[in-house]
């Protein structure tokens, strides 16, 4: 018998050669239909393959990520079985699962594919998913896989850079393809399907390498999640920032200024000036000192970092200055600055904690197929700071930190959120720089912190920094999709490299511990993410017009414009629809640009000094005085901002 552990903590014996989803079966048989796949002692395994004796076992089902990424990777099988069916003579290259869904790379040897093909593909795939065919693992020798692959070179690579011993392959049905492992059950959990697109794609990223056509899928257990799936994309369509950011406004790009450059326009110039002078808001109110560095340093100064090493390559060509025989590079990041300023005079133990923000442009390269909008870009501003500290001090700056992110999103209405404890890979220790002592205080100082402050959080291994452990903030927006926002790091390295002192009570010489934080993250992405979160329905302190005055034809004019005068005396922005347009055109065409308030003004109107409210959506307020109005609006601001407690 074996003793199998569950989650819970419950123990059961089994017998030997019991697989998990006979330890499904075991629980229930509601458990044992949702099972897709299951991890053993840490380790991912097949759902129907005999577990290798007693240890802890964990069952995932569709509401699990594990348990859509072995259906999705399953689904990916599925495809490249089917393709193969429907195009004989392709080389398969690979086809991992994806955030939503999966695809596969094809070498398509001379067949035509493109949308037209897109139904038919997808009829074979279910016809084939309902042939319930199990995925199974077997061993293979070196030799013998290179045999399998003879004449496809992408398979031959990938295996020829594998060692012997470690190679297998996954069966289903007459298909057989190299893998990892990680399946669900067998092909009848598919029950719908949906290719997405196709595009052109270089074997391994490479732009020297061939060029692929990469098939892009998703796929689900159940037919009505495929139908939501979809409704969702298209609310996601309409939501897209680059739309939304067209049609109010607020950016534009130019390929003569370059690809992932940003320009932005008035409305939105003002929006991210109103995020910033709020964020400054809180960040005065919190201790915060504001400084500005250069969009250039010297390399040196990110050979110090230790950014160099491992983000070089990735920057962008340097600048030289021959007549100093140095090179500089575009700033790629603004800690190394703010560790200089820092260092520009002696500290004191009675100076800390010193905090340093800046909205700090930074230029990283991204590969032109990755740019997209104003969430992948090359240039982009950071609302960074970085908290010089003592050690006593570190956790309740950091907790401080927290508690200015979450007012953040309390404020700009991101209510669902989890928090993720990223820490060190527990394997690969050569991705980081510094002590392992280090680490483990850095470490469990943010572990204490989210505990303190009672966050639901996540544990993820292998995503830190290199220098430090972060606690990042995942958001989901109104979507349901889940965004990376606000992330704070802790770094006991960058300090003894750059060797950051300050003078302790004890009159001796100590190094300070370092945070970094970054609430928004960068200005582009996050005005991104919150377009589309709200829809362009920014709260009303936000938006980039506020009110619109309506007047009901050209004799009230005079009448508008002298209630708007009055409004930009409350520093509300409001502007007057002059066109000679009916009034209902005027309150259309207000309604698509999203603005919150339209004022509509006529004969009655301007004899009382009054204004007709309207709300956007089509809430009347009826009638009020111009002073009402402007309090009702302040009430509304003052209710969404609030004010940030230290």
């Amino acid at each position: 018998m074996i003793e199998i552990t569950l989650p819970d903590g419950s123990k059961k014996e089994y017998p030997e050669g019991s697989s998990a989803m006979d330890v499904a079966k075991g629980i229930s048989q509601g458990l044992a239909r949702n099972v897709l796949s299951a991890s053993f002692n840490g380790t991912t395994v097949e759902a129907n393959d005999p577990l290798p004796g007693s240890g802890d076992l964990v069952l995932y089902t569709w509401d699990n990520p594990e348990g859509k990424k072995a259906f999705w990777h399953s689904s990916a099988h599925l495809l490249a079985q089917s393709l193969e069916q429907l195009y004989p003579g392709i080389k398969l290259t690979i086809g991992p699962a994806i955030d939503n869904g999966f695809y596969y790379d094809v070498d398509f040897n001379g067949h035509e594919f493109g949308e037209g093909d897109f139904a038919n593909l997808e009829k074979t795939m279910l016809e084939n998913a309902r042939q319930k065919s199990e995925f199974k693992m077997r061993a293979v020798s070196k030799a013998d896989a290179l045999s399998m692959y003879e004449g496809n070179p992408f398979k031959t690579e990938l295996i020829e850079n594998l060692e012997d011993g470690t190679i297998t392959f996954c069966d289903h049905a007459e298909f057989t393809d190299l893998c990892r492992g990680g399946h669900i059950p067998n092909t009848g959990f598919i029950k719908a399907v949906k290719i997405m697109n196709v595009a052109g794609a270089y074997w391994r990223g490479n732009e020297h390498n061939p060029q692929l056509t990469r098939v892009y899928g998703v796929s689900f257990p159940k037919a009505s999640m495929l139908t939501e799936y979809l409704e969702l994309l298209e609310e996601a369509k309409k939501r897209d920032h680059r739309k939304l950011g067209k049609e109010l406004e607020l950016f534009t790009f130019s390929q003569k200024v370059g690809q992932g450059l940003p320009l932005w326009l008035p409305k939105g110039a003002e929006l991210r000036e109103r995020l910033e002078q709020f964020l400054k808001k809180a960040q005065r109110a919190a201790g915060y000192d504001p400084v500005i560095t250069p969009h250039i340093g010297n390399k040196e100064l990110y050979v110090t970092s230790g950014h160099y090493a491992k983000y070089g390559k990735d920057s962008f060509q340097p600048i030289h200055t021959p007549e100093e025989n140095e090179e500089y590079l575009l700033k790629p990041m603004n800690c190394p600055h703010h560790c200089e300023i820092y260092k520009s005079q002696p500290r004191s133990y009675r100076d800390l904690p010193i905090r340093f923000a800046e909205f700090g442009t930074v230029y990283r390269y991204e590969q032109s197929g990755e740019l997209h909008g104003l969430t992948r870009v090359r240039g982009f501003t950071q609302d960074d700071a970085h908290i010089f500290c003592t050690p006593d001090q570190l956790k309740d700056e950091f907790k401080k930190v927290i508690d200015l992110v979450l007012y953040i999103f309390k404020t700009l209405d991101f209510q669902s959120y989890t928090a993720q404890v990223s820490l060190r890979d527990q394997e690969d220790r050569s991705k980081y720089i510094g002590s392992d002592s280090n680490w483990e205080k850095a470490e469990n100082a943010i572990k204490e912190a989210v505990v303190e402050k009672e966050l639901d959080y996540v544990v993820e291994y292998g995503e830190a920094a290199f220098y430090g452990p972060k606690l990042d903030f995942m958001v989901k927006d109104a979507l349901g999709r889940q965004w990376q926002l606000g992330t704070i790091q802790v770094d006991y390295n960058l300090p003894e490299r750059f060797e950051l002192e300050y003078k302790g009570s004890d009159n001796e010489n100590h190094r300070p511990v370092m945070i970094h934080r970054a609430p928004f993250g960068s200005m582009e992405r996050f005005v991104a993410v919150l377009l589309e979160h709200c829809g362009g329905n920014f709260p009303l302190w936000l938006m980039p017009t506020q009110i619109a005055i309506l007047p009901i034809s050209d004799k009230y004019l005079d009448y508008a414009q002298k209630v708007s005068g009055l409004l930009k005396n409350y520093d509300l922005r409001a502007l007057v629809d002059e066109r000679a347009e009916k009034t209902g055109r005027k309150i259309r065409d207000a309604e698509v640009s999203k603005i919150p308030y339209m004022l509509i003004v006529g004969e009655k109107e301007a004899a009382e000094n009054t204004v007709s409210v309207r709300k956007h959506g089509g809430e009347d307020l009826g009638s009020m005085s111009l002073q009402a109005f402007v309090e009702h609006v302040d009430a509304q601001i003052n209710d969404e901002i609030g004010e940030f407690e230290v």
